[in-house]
């Protein structure tokens, strides 16, 4: 109602978002959802204005009324201090979502009890607005900007082999030797072609393997078979480093850092729960992060 009443004084759907602070499909998801509930077309939509239809003219004054109370309501019965609660949808990538989000979300709703969390582990990109998403994790320089984005921490990325690997196989001295091996390779990010910084230039590198995947926990569990090599994220790579089962490699050049951001669709009237979540992660996920405490 918030939405159709001020998209009505604002006369449009793109001065709405802005004045909501809300993404445009949102807008138009609320508008559609409101008149699916009254059961009617509430405007005429074209593009040049909007208008009211007769369903719409008496819709909005009774909108109005109803804001005004919802207002009235939430400052008699507002209590700041109460223990999120309710459900969460949240996206995130298979690895990082088995290697770090998991514990965070026990942790979380070991605080807060009354918190449904719904974790959906995805190798894609997800539409917040229309799969219903919450929050998502994403690991991304490049994200999209009519979404609100809270950088967590970095993520960064380190090359690596068994030892069973390296036994069989001398260990490249530079980065143009990983031409010569077996390297396994992301399906979407540097699948033929990997990236570093080293003594402060730009190298690339053309790779190719037997095995590529889409997620990089598939990765992980082939390098430490003895497959080939690989750029892992430190997030899964820290602990094999430090027990042993992988040796790092090429520690001169540096696989390019990427951010791991909480993305979510509206700053205006965020949840209790979605706030605390947000300050949660924050809390937990610092920089530089935890996973690369003691990092070889």
């Amino acid at each position: 109602m918030r939405v159709f009443v001020s998209v009505v004084d604002l006369g449009s759907q793109s001065a709405a978002a802005d004045h909501l602070q809300l993404s445009r499909p949102v807008v138009s998801r609320y508008l559609a959802e409101l008149e699916d509930w009254v059961g009617a077309r509430l405007m005429h939509r074209t593009t040049r204005k909007l208008s009211l239809t007769a369903a719409g003219q008496e819709t909005l004054p009774r909108c109005r009324q109803m804001l005004e109370l919802s207002e009235d309501l939430q400052a008699a019965v507002s209590t700041p201090a109460d223990a999120p609660r309710g459900e969460l949808r949240i996206s995130v990538s298979t690895s990082f979502g088995q290697a770090q989000l998991m514990d965070a979300v026990a942790d979380y709703v070991k605080r807060y009890p009354l918190v449904n969390v719904d974790l959906q582990m995805l190798d894609r990109t997800v539409n917040l607005v229309d799969e219903r998403i919450d929050l998502a994790i994403r690991t991304s320089n490049d994200l999209d900007p009519n979404l609100i984005a809270r950088r967590l921490t970095v993520c960064r990325s380190v090359i690596c082999a068994s030892p069973h690997y390296l036994r069989d196989h001398p260990a490249p001295q530079r980065v143009q030797d990983l031409s010569q091996h077996n390297c396994l390779t992301h399906s979407y990010f540097g699948k033929s072609l990997w990236h570093f910084e080293q003594d402060g230039e730009q190298v690339s590198v053309p790779v190719h393997g037997n095995i590529s995947a889409n997620e990089a926990l598939s990765l992980q569990r082939a390098a430490l078979a003895g497959v080939g090599i690989a750029m892992l994220p430190t997030y899964l790579a820290a602990e094999p480093l430090r027990n042993g089962d992988l040796v790092r490699l090429l520690p001169q050049a540096r696989p390019r850092d990427l951010n791991l951001h909480a993305v979510y669709a509206s700053r205006k009237h965020m949840p209790a729960t979605l706030r605390s979540m947000l300050d949660f992660l924050a809390e937990r996920f610092t920089v530089p992060p935890s996973w690369d405490s003691g990092l070889p």
